[in-house]
């Protein structure tokens, strides 16, 4: 018998919203701003129960790995969106699975994991153009749409221990994100170093609050770090004037 609790009932509930939100948002731009909220991220700690750690770090990495394998797929190789998406999302939880049990979970390996992913958000930042792309808007009703989001929500719920701290950056918005904007990916993808540039100090934040005031208590001092780091990047993506440009 499948036991939910109130905390993967949140996430159910908030992620299938928010992930549905999304999609009927035609504006590439608007669709990155509410792709960028840690809504999930938040709700699936606290679903997991475990400390913020490495894995949650390292996930981030993954996370620009999946944006960047469904556009590289669907605009590179011609594959058609939908299995784009199954291929990335597949290779995501087997590099979580994997991933899990050799990390190391030092203060030391924390650490470590956050300067390097921010390097990484600062050099993807800066070789990934910009281009303005075409708006988009989902067709289907919301009652056809949310019970969709739902499901896949619902199933990361049933393989969460499988995926332990990977689980809380497994694009559960980006999959519909990818779908919904597969006319705007690199809207999409611009986005993500700008995210990762605000999640690191959010994490930061949270693995040193979290000793003394509980973990949902440090998530909410992340969130308070988050907002702040997130604006000046969003004003930056939100700014550009760039002509579209060809899809790479």
């Amino acid at each position: 018998m499948i036991t939910l609790g109130f905390w993967d009932v949140a996430l159910l509930v908030l992620v299938s919203s928010q992930a549905t939100l999304l999609a009927y948002l035609s504006h590439p731009k608007w669709k990155a701003l509410i792709l960028a909220l840690p809504i999930p991220f938040t709700l699936a700690a606290l679903a997991v129960g475990a400390p913020v750690n490495t894995s949650n770090v390292v996930a981030l990495n993954i996370l620009l790995a999946f944006t960047h394998g469904v556009r590289w797929l669907h605009n590179l190789a011609g594959v058609p969106i939908i299995p784009s998406i199954a291929l990335s999302a597949s290779g995501y939880c087997v590099a979580g699975a994997l991933l899990k049990s050799v990390l190391p979970q030092s203060d030391l390996a924390f650490w470590t994991a956050c300067v390097l992913t921010l390097l990484v958000a600062a050099v993807t930042h800066a070789v990934f153009p910009r281009g303005d792309e075409p708006d988009h808007r989902s067709p289907l009703t919301p009652w056809l749409k949310l019970p969709m989001v739902a499901g896949v929500v619902f199933l990361l719920i049933l393989i969460k221990r499988i995926l332990q701290g990977f689980m809380t950056m497994f694009p559960m918005v980006g999959v519909f994100a990818a779908y919904e904007g597969r006319t705007s990916l690199r809207a999409v993808c611009r986005m993500l170093p700008d995210f990762m540039f605000a999640m690191v100090p959010m994490m930061a934040a949270v693995r040193l609050a979290q000793p003394r005031m509980g973990l949902l208590a440090a998530l909410g001092v992340g969130w308070l770090v988050f907002i702040p780091m997130l604006f000046p990047l969003i004003r930056d993506f939100w700014g550009s004037t760039n002509p579209k440009s060809p899809k790479t």
